[in-house]
């Protein structure tokens, strides 16, 4: 296990979580969402492969939809 950073509190994830891995934990849709990984913008087709490190500071960012 490691410790991230995921909005502002640290979370204790395993080693090789991807952020898909991270988004679905969290019951979020990949695609109602935009990730920021230590400072950069990910582009959604890369969730699946891009992991996470032990420190690193993640931003979820959901769409709402309203009216």
């Amino acid at each position: 296990m490691m410790e991230i950073i995921v909005n502002g509190e640290a979370r204790q994830v395993a080693e090789g979580t991807t952020l898909d891995a991270l988004i679905a934990s969290f019951s979020l849709s990949p695609k109602a969402v935009i990730v920021e990984l230590s400072g950069a913008i990910v582009k959604r087709e890369q969730y699946g492969v891009t992991m996470v490190g032990p420190g690193d500071k993640v931003e979820l960012i959901q769409f709402v939809g309203g009216g």
